[in-house]
């Protein structure tokens, strides 16, 4: 089975009916997957308007070779009747023999955060799709070989006042958290998360980690520390499954 320019313009359900079924095959030894890569390793990350572009690879093996590949992300608990999201490829595979029987398919996918993620809720976990077709033509199709995430992305401020400050009085951190909306395609708070405030020494180029504070419920951040030395200070958020890490360019304090 192989994906064509035709059937990667069809509607999401019928592509996946597609290639759910693996094409028929003569009766030897169907090709083995080894490998998916999604944006080389990395999860996939969306803010409200520009579509990014991904390179998504399958890596089997047969006997005979490796002559086509396919990868489809879809969101849901079910392919069949669950299914609530799915990113197609824009493209035919190119394969790249490693071996006379190991190839690696590559595809891009193309993912519009105003056309393909018109829900928060399709944040998170995405199952892979993957499919390969050996010279011979036997073929090889998983549901759901492995997973990736799709994120909304994330953004962090602070600042650390006042500026300068004289040695033991109090500093105030304060900053927001807040990530995109694929519904109405702005930015809010992201509540109750946990943010850690780092402090690097003027001299030193190492952050340690100060204390561990909450956003509120509109993800605003506020705190107080003793200023102590010159330097910087900033927050990091250490992500979730629907949200990237993000941290913050430190602010630099004068202590007097």
């Amino acid at each position: 089975m192989r994906i064509r320019a035709t059937v990667a313009a069809a509607s999401g359900a019928l592509v996946l009916s597609a290639l759910a079924v693996p094409a028929a095959h003569a009766a030897t030894a169907d090709p083995v997957i080894s490998k998916v890569t999604i944006n080389g390793g990395k999860d996939i990350v969306l803010g409200t308007t520009a579509p990014k572009t991904v390179t998504v690879s399958v890596t089997a093996s047969h006997a005979s070779g490796i002559a086509d590949g396919w990868l489809v992300l879809w969101h849901g608990t079910d392919l069949d009747e669950g299914m609530d999201g799915a990113l197609l490829p824009t493209d035919v595979a190119t394969c790249k023999d490693s071996s006379a029987t190991t190839a690696t398919c590559s595809l891009t996918v193309k993912v519009d955060p105003r056309v393909d993620l018109t829900k928060n809720a399709l944040a998170g976990t995405w199952h892979i799709l993957a499919g390969v077709e050996a010279e011979d033509g036997s073929s090889t199709s998983y549901d759901s070989f492995a997973t990736t995430h799709v994120q909304r992305l994330s953004q962090l401020t602070v600042n650390a006042s006042p500026e300068p400050v004289k040695k033991g009085a109090t500093i105030t951190a304060t900053g927001k958290l807040s990530r995109a909306n694929w519904e109405d395609h702005g930015y809010h708070g992201y509540a109750t998360q946990s943010v850690k405030l780092q402090f690097r020494k003027k001299s030193s180029s190492t952050y340690t980690t100060v204390k561990t504070i909450k956003t509120s419920t509109t993800g605003t951040l506020k705190t107080t520390v003793k200023a102590v030395e010159d330097g910087y200070w900033r927050y990091s958020f250490a992500g979730t499954s629907t949200t990237p890490t993000v941290t913050t360019a430190g602010d630099f304090v004068d202590v007097k």
